[in-house]
């Protein structure tokens, strides 16, 4: 029992890790653009280089474990194709909202318009991608941590960091697209609390069906997700609101501190 509750308290730690991601939304003025295009250019890197480099790799070998190099690779290949087919599908049909007249402009209205509703379209699908994301990373913590401590706590822990920013891809555009920074943070709390779920729901129902085809599968989509979500929505934002420069420096900054995380815990 005290085993069960650890590896629940470590996923649940890892998850809501978002929060702090999104508290970093509530320490910047609204009119700062830069700080927009730096952080969204940051998010993108951090979700395109841990998709490719950790989410398919563990897809990758997941599938060959099971189908064998070559077969492995294709499913792995195709799996994370129809996970951009699945988010571009729900990209398009998402209604609009229905009344954006009620949300802030990111200039408070003294300059041109800018496109509020694409900014909180853009935060809610980032939280869609990380949910899904953070419901088999909660399995994986949940349990890891059942069959070896040291290890859960370590996975926990990298998971934590990763999530940190992951928190920020969803409250920053939030923000920016409604002022309200209690949405933003509902939001982000809400993409992180899929962690602790996905660990219940294992436990549950899907320990007795989890095996490696179903869990390559999961990662193979998610990478394909969040990739589509980082090219579609966070870096043409991010240009958008800011300099080149600042989205590029953003970018290469996110991958540079998940490398270091990944080192770090490898």
């Amino acid at each position: 029992m005290n085993n069960l509750l650890l590896a629940f308290g470590l996923t649940l730690f890892a998850g809501l890790s978002t929060g702090i991601g999104s508290a970093l939304a509530f320490y910047t003025k609204q009119t700062n653009k830069k700080f927009l295009s730096a952080a969204l250019g940051f998010s993108a890197g951090v979700m395109i280089y841990v998709s490719m480099i950790e989410i398919f790799a563990k897809a990758r070998t997941s599938l060959e474990a099971v189908y064998g190099s070559t077969k492995g690779y294709w499913i792995t290949t195709i799996g994370f194709f129809a996970g951009i087919a699945l988010i571009a599908i729900i990209d398009k049909f998402v209604p609009s909202v229905e009344n954006p007249h009620e949300m802030r402009d990111v200039n408070d209205m003294t300059e041109e318009k800018t496109n509020d509703v694409d900014l909180l379209r853009m935060g809610l699908f980032s939280a869609l991608a990380i949910a899904i994301h953070n419901f088999p990373e909660g399995l994986a913590t949940f349990t890891s941590t059942l069959q070896d401590t040291t290890l859960g706590i370590s996975i926990a822990v990298a998971v934590a960091i990763h999530n940190i920013p992951e928190g920020v891809a969803v409250s920053v555009p939030i923000y920016y697209a409604t002022g309200n920074r209690k949405k933003a943070f509902l939001y982000s709390f809400l993409s992180g609390l899929s962690e602790p779920i996905g660990a219940i729901v294992g436990y549950l129902i899907l320990m007795r069906f989890f095996n490696d085809t179903m869990s390559g599968l999961i990662f193979a989509g998610v990478a394909g997700i969040m990739v589509y979500i980082s090219l579609d929505e966070l870096l043409p934002t991010a240009e958008k609101y800011g300099e080149h420069h600042i989205t590029i420096y953003g970018l290469v900054s996110g991958m540079a501190v998940m490398a270091l995380s990944l080192l770090m815990f490898a």
